[in-house]
């Protein structure tokens, strides 16, 4: 099976999912001739390096640690939604020390950001609500001020966004950067669990 998902976390894409080889084929076949380069398969990651494997038009372009969680978390909880006009202060957060998210204030799919404030009035930590379906709540673009790290506020504010997500749904998830260890372990220790996966793009 491949589904065709245009501008889904600032890329298009394809998720995946079944035997290696019928699903090259399928893309091979009638997918990728059909939805053009900028469509990225997405997928398992042993499912993704195995289709790569069968498609020589594709390279592996990056792995990911799906996380999710499927019950309220009961970890420490703090944070609230912010307001419109708190947005720009989210904006500069990303830019000086996340400009690489995927989730931007206005963004397409990102519905509101949650934020951690400090006695000043400041910005330390903020994580949007993106992506979300009715079935599954997102987190992403969750960043910390690089003076504050280490004491827990992103997975504070990661909490109170889960457990408002959680409502209605089957479970919270985000990606995650394998290489980011304290990420990885701090979302563990929410009760996210790991899935592996992989996205493929066309050879330049």
């Amino acid at each position: 099976m491949v589904v065709a998902c245009a501008d889904l976390c600032r890329r298009d894409r394809l998720a995946i999912h079944g035997e290696s080889a019928a699903v090259a084929a399928l893309l091979r076949d009638e997918v990728l001739p059909d939805v053009g380069p900028t469509y990225r398969p997405f997928g398992g990651e042993d499912l993704v390096v195995d289709v790569v494997a069968r498609l020589p038009e594709l390279v592996v372009a990056g792995r990911f640690a799906w996380m999710d969680v499927t019950v309220p978390v009961d970890r420490k909880i703090a944070g609230r939604w912010l307001f419109d006009d708190e947005l720009p202060d989210v904006a500069a957060l990303l830019d000086d020390h996340f400009p690489e998210s995927y989730a931007r204030p206005g963004g397409n799919g990102v519905s509101r950001w949650a934020g951690l404030q400090g006695d000043d009035g400041r910005l330390l930590a903020v994580v949007a609500d993106a992506w979300t379906t009715p079935a599954v709540g997102f987190l992403a673009g969750v960043t910390t001020r690089p003076d504050v790290r280490g004491r827990g506020l992103a997975q504070a504010v990661c909490a109170y966004v889960t457990n408002e997500l959680i409502c209605g749904r089957t479970r919270v998830a985000l990606l995650a950067d394998y290489g980011n260890a304290a990420a990885v372990t701090a979302f563990r220790k929410l009760g996210f669990d790991l899935r592996p996966l992989a996205a493929a793009r066309a050879v330049s």
